[in-house]
């Protein structure tokens, strides 16, 4: 018998709480999402307070709950590495070796020539840059060529943007599917990217039509020990790109956190069993990259309104887990607006569970993977558990 019948499970992308230990071999000490988020000015999230966010670790102008309602800590990645797919497949019980390669300063041209043979035009680009200024700065050139913009990040990815009147999007799909073939080896980056955009110079916007493909993930990992066991899952967002559409039944694209959190209250009110996987990405995509504190200082506290409203729709049986993949401190004295390698939050809350206890400070993003395995009769390779402390929870409320 599983003790939660359902398992909710939200990553906020990008909203690391500080430095991990290695930070320096990152250039990333110092750095702190959360944290300096929250001394640009007073937050008002006061439904991820209650579940014991600020329990986790000081956050400026944010006391602690006294008793919290859920379990709180924070873990640290084991991986290599400081990207989407690395931190979303430790939780899921992959730990990487090697962190995938990141490209600085551009793709090297053999690897550039030979991808420009097999689509059978020339790119513009080869650099790294933000996605929104990138299209700013080159769209012009590409729309009167119809070259592709290739562009790389601090992440380990392979970004193809086209205007979608240009290169049609089965077109640019089509690419990517051709550079995810090409980039293996060394050159294995964790995702290739379509980024399509629409409009006019000047005035170029980026559509929902984005898509990912991602590496294969080793087996097992927990979509497939989920799988063998007959556990329904719901990918909500990203997921089904970042494993590669692995254990996953059924999935749902989104067009930002509200349109995620919509569909995550639709999953609460019809879905019975199983696991709703869901990924929200504007904090990383709109101003973590952006270096906009406000607009995610604003972004976290729209988030908090909306958990405040799916909070009631939760029931005894229902786990909410609530976590990160990595940071994306957007702080300026940082000039990057890359990733940051911090830890992540994790808050755990059951309507039928008593207070709050302490889950510390855990070894590897794969203690939450383990815990879902573990709710539902299975085991990763990775990670410890803290399922006994969330039913020490419920054995301490139904005693009451």
């Amino acid at each position: 018998m599983s003790t939660y019948r359902r398992v909710f499970w939200i990553v906020l992308d990008s909203v690391g709480i500080g430095e991990l230990p290695d930070a320096g071999d990152y250039g990333d000490v110092g750095r702190s999402t959360l944290g300096h988020i929250a001394e640009s000015r007073p937050l008002q999230i006061p439904n991820l307070i209650r579940l014991g966010l600020a329990n986790i670790a000081p956050l400026k102008f944010l006391g602690p709950a006294a008793g919290p309602l859920g379990a709180y800590g924070k873990g640290a990645t084991r991986s290599p590495g400081k990207d989407t797919t690395t931190g979303h497949w430790e939780m899921a019980g992959v730990w990487l070796e090697q962190a995938f390669p990141v490209y600085k300063n551009g793709f090297p041209r053999e690897l550039i020539e030979e991808f420009e043979k097999h689509i059978g035009r020339k790119t513009i680009g080869n650099k790294p840059a933000s996605g929104t200024e990138v299209i700013k700065e080159l769209g012009e050139e590409h729309v009167r060529s119809g070259k592709p913009i290739v562009y790389a990040s601090g992440d380990s990815v392979f970004q193809i943007a086209a205007h979608e009147e240009v290169i049609p999007i089965t077109e640019l799909y089509r690419m990517c599917e051709i550079a995810r073939r090409l980039l293996d080896g060394p050159h294995r980056v964790g995702r290739v990217i379509a980024r399509p955009f629409l409009g006019t110079p000047g005035n170029f916007v980026r559509t929902t039509r984005r898509h990912d493909y991602a590496v294969d993930p080793p087996k097992p990992m927990l979509l497939d020990v989920l799988a063998e066991r007959k556990v329904p899952v719901l990918g909500v967002g990203k997921i089904h790109d970042i494993y590669n559409g692995r254990g996953v039944d059924e999935y749902l694209a989104t067009q930002g956190n509200a349109d995620g959190m919509e569909r995550l209250t639709a999953a609460a009110k019809e879905r019975k069993d199983g696991l709703i996987f869901c990924n929200l990405v504007d904090f990383d995509m709109l101003y973590g990259h952006r270096k906009d504190v406000e607009g995610f200082a604003k972004s976290l506290e729209e988030f908090d309104h909306m958990l405040g409203e799916f909070l009631p729709l939760l029931s005894l049986s229902d786990l909410l887990m609530i976590t990160a993949d990595h940071g994306c401190d957007p702080d300026p004295r940082w000039p990057t607006t890359d990733h940051s390698r911090e830890y992540v939050p994790i808050l755990a809350y059951s309507p039928g569970n008593g207070a709050g206890v302490n889950l510390g400070v855990r070894d590897t993003l794969a203690d939450m993977g383990q815990t879902v395995a573990e709710n539902f009769g299975g085991v990763i390779p990775h990670g410890t558990s803290f399922l006994s402390e969330l039913r020490s929870q419920r054995t301490s409320e139904a005693a009451r």
